[in-house]
């Protein structure tokens, strides 16, 4: 990869560039703050375009890429530190807890393009889900009904429901030129 010809031209913010820059200054002032208090935050969120249900609580030091990308349905539960690093869709299913410092990946680059291409897909966690404390869920993960990825996993694919994960969890990507998988790497 050649990062000095690293350019994005197709990427869809989905907002203005005064928007976008007035949601950096509010999430970084208000958001993302230590101040108590999670209605005040749901209407922040929504006044940016999120989809936001009822009875939603959002702890302090929250932090939204793109609030015009996230929809919460009814109950969803957000902890402390946890980042929504939406360049593409997130969507929560309803009654579903994300913990202290999960981390929400949608974007990520091809490495094989000298360009060094960004490469964005949705997460969508369907509903009754926990995703545990500091656990990670890359681009393009779907977690089904009822699943919990506990604390500190990596979540990627497809994660089934009605189970708990921990580690590794999903449907491993498939193989490119030059990539291989730790597990198969011999000591």
């Amino acid at each position: 990869m050649r990062l000095d010809q690293f350019t994005n031209p197709d990427f869809d913010r989905g907002a203005s560039k005064a928007k976008e820059a007035l949601w950096i200054a509010l999430d970084g002032l208000l958001l993302s703050s230590w101040l108590p208090g999670s209605g005040w935050r749901a209407a922040l969120l929504r006044a940016f375009g999120a989809s936001i249900g009822t009875g939603v609580v959002i702890k302090p030091r929250v932090r939204v890429k793109f609030p015009w990308r996230l929809a919460l349905a009814d109950h969803v539960w957000i902890g402390e530190s946890v980042w929504i690093d939406n360049l593409d869709k997130v969507t929560i299913g309803a009654h579903t807890c994300l913990s202290q410092g999960a981390y929400l990946c949608t974007g990520s680059h091809d490495w094989t393009d000298p360009r060094f291409a960004l490469v964005t897909k949705p997460i969508r966690i369907e509903g009754e889900c926990w995703v545990g404390a500091r656990a990670t869920l890359a681009p393009g993960t779907i977690m089904e009904t009822g699943a919990v990825l506990a604390m500190g996993g990596l979540g990627r694919g497809h994660i089934a429901g009605g189970m708990i994960h921990a580690g590794v969890a999903g449907t491993a990507p498939k193989p490119r030129r030059g990539y291989v998988e730790s597990a198969d790497v011999d000591d």
